[in-house]
């Protein structure tokens, strides 16, 4: 046994949990470290470039009967409507230039989580993790309403026996179920 393993086992609160192997370092290979060095494409890469003059795929007709359908304002002037316009035709284009990629083989991304098989196990719940509170619940009534039975834990009966309307009394008045408290008023001291 490892001296990690040992330290783990000392330190593991649960008795009988199953111990993780600890990993190596991943250390990549020096073609993927030098690939990595250097960035192989840039956003800027896919944005038009402002030099060139392309024909305008939306036109002003277009954009007007988005802006309606979307429930968004209307340009104020020509200047305005050119740079929506403009904006529109960028990200158009990046959309195009993204669509260009070539993505046959990839599967495609379901979530961004560990999905390694170390990481599902970790991340699955089991009847066991959850024995502690199922212990603290009881069917009560015909319809079978559950309910959790209070813990000894001594804070927790302290935090339950809380009553806000004793602080009211001697320091403020109550009305019904709401009380109010009243500032202390400073008196001003003076040195003899």
């Amino acid at each position: 046994m490892s001296g990690r393993a040992i330290i783990r086992a000392v330190h593991n609160p649960l008795p009988g949990a199953r111990l993780k192997p600890a990993r190596p370092p991943i250390v990549p290979s020096p073609n993927i470290a030098a690939l990595l060095e250097k960035p192989t494409w840039s956003v800027k890469s896919l944005l038009p470039n402002a030099d060139s003059q392309s024909t305008p795929t939306v036109t002003p007709k277009q954009l007007h009967h988005l802006l309606r359908l979307s429930a968004l304002p209307q340009p104020k002037d020509a200047q305005e409507e050119a740079e929506m316009l403009k904006t529109l035709e960028s990200q158009i284009h990046f959309v195009r230039e993204i669509q260009k990629v070539d993505t046959t083989g990839v599967e495609p991304l379901r979530a961004i989580r560990d999905e390694t098989a170390e990481g599902i196990e970790e991340q699955t719940i089991r009847l066991a993790d959850l024995q502690e509170y199922l212990d603290a619940e009881e069917v009560v009534g015909r319809n079978g309403r559950i309910k959790r039975r209070p813990k000894d834990d001594p804070e927790a009966k302290l935090a339950e026996d809380w009553d806000p309307f004793a602080m009211s009394e001697g320091q403020g008045k109550s009305k019904g179920r709401y009380f109010f408290v009243r500032k202390e008023k400073k008196t001003k001291e003076y040195k003899v």
